[in-house]
């Protein structure tokens, strides 16, 4: 059985070793004219120990950042650069929220001893094959997995020099799910994820179907059968629970997940509400199964059990780094329901690689993020 690592747990290596003394810390965003992008400026800005470096742009450079970004009027006078390795590099850190084919050209052009957090799914997967048939390109290898409430992920992350951060349905899932498969009360077989996205989630390309017209007052599916991308993330992740390893320590001999994962577009700006449902092993009660939450978020400043009866809600997550769990156990079919809200800008993009990058240069973990969500 797992022992879940706690907040602070893990020795981090002090900024000091990272930044030679410097009293703050340089960061570069690529990509940053996109919603994951304008999300981590929006963080960085209010941040106590980092700065803003760096900021780039393909198609925007030369744009004032305000012009696309009107929400940060701190960055007036910024414009946006090309990206390119050069400059990137003379940043203490760099942030990539780019398509991961250019995540992956950009990461190669980098210094090795460059610390990178990678926000695209190219270095999420270790199975060559599983990248092959969900992205149709090229495999840029695995690099360390950013997702902090994992089991012996904060050692990890700390001594990372690369971490690619979640995909925002995989955390949701994953975060409501590795505790049970964890305490052994779940099988990983037939797991049943259906999850509800906000347009943020689609990026900011123009799209008809991402039209106001055609999304208000409208919920539609999207990538049914196992078609979405995120399906390899979760299953490796949860494999990896499941047989013992720590993240990112391998599988081998595992048995693997089997996840049937059918994501939503809801008519909301920004949020995830994952309904997750898995086969239990034994005939467990929803207070076996909220325990096994309990007790693996026990600490955890960014993951909350909500109490008895008050299921999630994407409302109470917006703006925050925060997950809210609520679980039953579902007797009849023998499932255990766990439900997850979290804003996909936030824990399931920026704020978690942000999260990361604390950890990463020994920084307060929380430092610059909040848990509390923004209402009405």
């Amino acid at each position: 059985m797992h022992t879940f690592a706690k907040s602070g747990s893990a020795a981090a290596p002090g900024s000091e070793d990272i930044l030679g003394g410097l009293v703050g810390v340089r960061v570069a965003v690529a990509g940053a004219s996109g919603y994951a992008g304008g999300e981590l400026l929006r963080l960085i800005s209010g941040h106590p120990d980092l700065e803003i470096g760096p900021v780039s742009a393909g198609m925007s450079a030369g744009t004032p950042v305000t012009d696309v970004h009107p929400h940060l009027p701190a960055l007036a006078g910024r414009t946006f650069d090309q990206a390119g390795p050069g400059s990137l590099a003379a940043a203490d850190l760099v942030f990539l929220a780019l398509p991961h084919e250019e995540s992956a050209a950009l990461a190669a052009a980098l210094p090795g001893h460059t610390a990178v957090i990678d926000l695209s799914a190219g270095f999420r997967l270790a199975d060559p094959q599983a990248w092959a048939a969900y992205y149709r390109t090229g495999h840029a290898g695995r690099w360390t997995y950013g997702l902090p409430e994992l089991p012996g992920a904060r050692a990890g992350i700390s001594a990372a020099r690369r971490v690619a951060s979640p995909g925002c349905y995989a955390t949701a899932a994953i975060v409501a799910l590795a505790p049970l498969l964890a305490a052994g009360l779940a099988e990983p077989r037939d797991i049943v994820i259906v999850a509800a996205s906000g347009t943020s989630g689609a990026g900011r390309s123009a799209s008809a179907a991402l039209l106001a017209t055609e999304v208000m007052g409208a919920v539609s599916a999207y990538q049914v059968g196992g078609t979405h991308r995120h399906t390899p993330e979760i299953e490796q992740a949860l494999a990896e629970v499941a047989s013992g390893q720590g993240a990112g320590e391998g599988i081998a001999g595992a048995v693997r997940p089997t996840v049937s994962f059918t994501p939503m577009l809801a008519p909301m700006p920004r949020g995830i509400l994952a309904t997750c449902t898995i086969r239990l092993t034994g005939a467990a009660s929803t207070p076996a199964v909220r325990a096994a939450l309990a007790a693996a978020y026990a600490g955890e400043p960014f993951v909350h059990v909500l109490p008895d009866g008050r299921w999630p809600t994407t409302a109470a997550t917006v703006g925050s780094n925060a997950v809210h769990l609520q679980a039953a156990a579902d007797p009849h079919a023998g499932r255990a329901v766990v439900v997850a809200a979290l804003d996909n800008l936030g824990k399931g993009a920026a704020g978690q690689a942000v999260q990361a990058a604390n950890i990463m240069l020994g920084l307060p973990e929380t430092a610059g993020l909040t848990a509390h969500g923004v209402a009405p």
